[in-house]
C-alpha cells in the first residue's frame, strides 16, 4: 500500500472535515461503558481539598527546585537542577491546565479558573482558544478533519516529534498566536472552534501574557543574564520532556474515525510521582468516556470500568514502545493500527455511527496488532 495513496489532509479546513460529517463522525453518539447511575453520580463529585493539597505539594517543590536552580546557577549543577525545574514546571503545568480547563479538578470554580490561566501561561497556552480546542478534541476525538489536537498524521512526521523535545514546533507556533491574538486576529485552524464572542477575552488574555514575557525579558537584558528566564519563560522549553512522553502515549497508534474511545485511547499504569505529576491522566480511556469525573476519582472509574476495557499498559515504558512500534510500521503502511483484544466480560467495539457503512472504510485491509503480534484484519 503506497503511502502517497494514503495521504490525508489533517487540517481542519481541508475536504476531511466535510466528508467525517458525511460519514456520520460529528455530532454522534459515542460508545460508553455501562456505569450503574448512582456509581457515576459519586464519581463526578466535585471536591476542593484534593486539588489544594496536589496545588500545595506542586508549587512547594517548584519553590524548592527553583531555590536549589538558582543556587547552582553557574556551575555544571545547574544543569541537573534546571532539569528538575523545568520538569515540574511544566508537566505539572501541563496536566494542571488540562483538568482546570475541564472544571473539574476544583469544586469551586474560580479556584479552577486562577489555576488554568497561571498554567495555561506557564506551558504558553492561549487559555480561551485552547479551552475551545479541547473541548473539540473530546467533542470529535481524533477524528481527522475535526480533531485540531491529533499529535502527529499518518505517515508520521517524525520530524514534529523530535522538534517537541524541545517544544520547537508548538512553541513558536503558540507564540505566533499570541502575536496574532495581540493585534486583534485569529488564525484559520482557530476561526473553525473558537466563537466570535470569546475572542475579545482571547485578545486580552494574550495582551497579558505578552507584558508578562517582555517584562521577564527585559529584566534579563537589564541583569545581563538569562537567569530570569530560565525562570519565567524557557521552562517551556528545556523541561517538556515527560509532558511529550505522557502526551505520546495518549493516543498515537491507535484506530481514527471512530466513536468507541477504547479503540482510539490508551491506558496505562505508573508509579505515584508520575501520575501526581500527570494527576491520573494516565487513565486515558476513562477520561475521555467520561470527562466529568475529576482526577482524583479517576482511579476508581478505571477499577468500574476494567471488566469493559482492554488491559492498560503495564508502565510508562511498556506505552512508548507500543507507540514507536506502532509509528515505525505506519512509516510503510499508514493503516496499520493497533487494536487491543477485550475482556470476555466486554461489550463490542463501536467502529461507526449505528448503521453506517462506510465510516470506517479501510478497516478491511488495515494491519492491525493485538497483543502483541501482528497480522492482517
Amino acid at each position: 500500500m503506497s503511502t502517497t495513496k494514503m495521504k490525508r489532509d489533517y487540517s481542519l479546513t481541508g475536504p476531511e472535515n466535510k466528508r467525517a460529517q458525511e460519514r456520520g463522525l460529528v455530532s454522534s453518539e459515542w460508545y460508553e461503558s455501562p456505569i450503574p447511575r448512582q456509581k457515576m453520580k459519586e464519581l463526578m463529585k466535585r471536591k476542593d481539598g484534593p486539588a489544594i493539597r496536589d496545588t500545595l505539594i506542586w508549587f512547594g517543590l517548584l519553590i524548592g527546585s527553583g531555590v536549589l536552580a538558582y543556587y547552582s546557577w553557574g556551575t555544571w549543577w545547574a544543569i541537573p537542577t534546571f532539569f528538575l525545574y523545568g520538569t515540574l514546571y511544566t508537566s505539572p503545568g501541563d496536566s494542571r491546565w488540562h483538568e482546570c480547563g475541564h472544571g473539574t479538578a476544583f469544586k469551586t470554580p474560580w479556584m479552577n479558573e486562577v489555576i488554568y490561566q497561571i498554567a495555561s501561561f506557564m506551558v504558553l497556552r492561549s487559555a480561551t482558544p485552547w479551552r475551545w480546542s479541547h473541548s473539540r478534541h473530546h467533542s470529535d476525538t481524533i477524528i481527522v478533519g475535526r480533531d485540531p489536537e491529533i499529535f502527529t498524521e499518518r505517515p508520521p512526521v517524525w520530524k514534529v516529534i523530535f522538534m517537541e523535545v524541545l517544544h520547537l514546533y508548538g512553541g513558536p507556533k503558540e507564540l505566533k498566536r499570541f502575536l496574532l491574538h495581540c493585534i486583534g486576529k485569529v488564525d484559520a485552524t482557530e476561526n473553525e472552534y473558537i466563537p466570535k464572542s470569546e475572542r475579545p477575552k482571547t485578545y486580552l488574555e494574550a495582551r497579558f501574557y505578552l507584558i508578562i514575557l517582555l517584562s521577564v525579558i527585559g529584566l534579563s537584558i537589564y541583569m545581563h543574564s538569562f537567569l530570569p528566564l530560565m525562570f519565567v519563560g524557557l521552562p517551556t522549553f528545556y523541561g517538556p520532556l515527560l509532558t511529550l512522553l505522557f502526551g505520546l502515549t495518549q493516543h498515537l497508534g491507535l484506530y481514527e474515525d471512530v466513536l468507541d474511545h477504547r479503540l482510539n485511547s490508551r491506558t496505562m499504569y505508573l508509579n505515584p510521582f508520575f501520575r501526581f505529576l500527570y494527576w491520573n491522566m494516565n487513565y486515558h480511556i476513562e477520561h475521555h468516556m467520561f470527562p466529568m469525573v475529576p482526577y482524583h476519582a479517576l482511579p476508581a472509574l478505571h477499577k468500574e470500568m476494567q471488566a469493559d476495557c482492554p488491559q492498560p499498559c503495564r508502565s510508562l515504558g511498556t506505552a512508548l514502545k507500543e507507540v514507536f512500534v506502532a509509528l515505525i510500521k505506519q512509516r510503510k503502511d499508514p493503516s496499520f493500527t493497533i487494536i487491543k483484544p477485550l475482556p470476555s466480560t466486554a461489550r463490542p467495539y463501536k467502529y461507526s455511527p449505528v448503521g453506517s457503512t462506510n465510516a470506517v472504510e479501510g478497516i478491511g485491509s488495515s494491519s492491525t496488532m493485538t497483543g502483541g503480534f501482528t497480522h492482517g484484519t
